[in-house]
């Protein structure tokens, strides 16, 4: 079997792994940490997709996937990875708070940020996939201005900022393992 295909097929076992871990989002207790274990599997399998693109990129094998697969695919990837991802993110971050004694309140003041931030990835992957970047400026301004009057709230300004950043940075994750695949 060729390297880029079994590649692909990683990243689609990632995206397997992710959307499991979708289902348990917002979960507590034992389901957090399954949640929190499927995050870091599927992590630990896009990694090993971005190894054998890489080496792929080396050989003079022909490509084998068709694009529209690994576009797909890439896409797929940065939307239910950067929901879970983002949620184990949160959880070291006020895991850290709460060692340094600080008062933990309402654990999520923004409301809604699931849905956000999966088309906030959405839209990102598709401004790269259409080359154009820019587009993440849009994004990101509509995001702020929707946000804008909840920011005020110390703990709703660092979970904007952490949330954002994750999903930015998976969504161009996503969109780079892409590019890496197509050749």
């Amino acid at each position: 079997m060729n390297l880029v295909w079994t590649a692909w097929s990683l990243l689609v076992f990632a995206v397997l792994i992710s959307g499991s871990a979708i289902f348990l989002a917002g979960s507590n207790g034992s389901r957090a940490k399954v949640r929190n274990l499927l995050t870091i599997g599927a992590g630990l399998v896009s990694l090993g997709a971005l190894i054998l693109g890489l080496l792929a990129k080396s050989s003079d094998l022909p490509p084998a996937v068709p694009d529209v697969l690994i576009i797909a695919v890439s896409v797929l990837f940065a939307v239910s990875f950067g929901g879970p991802l983002t949620e184990l993110i949160f959880h070291l971050a006020w895991r850290h708070d709460q060692r340094q004694d600080r008062q933990k309140t309402d654990p999520s003041p923004l409301r809604g940020g699931l849905w956000i931030g999966l088309l906030e990835r959405t839209a990102i992957v598709a401004t790269l996939w259409a080359d154009w970047p820019e587009g993440i400026a849009v994004v990101l301004a509509v995001k702020g201005l929707g946000r804008f009057s909840e920011l005020k709230n110390h703990q709703a300004a660092e979970q904007f900022i952490l949330g954002t950043f994750a999903s930015c940075l998976i969504a161009a994750g996503g969109y780079g393992l892409g590019v890496l695949l197509l050749r």
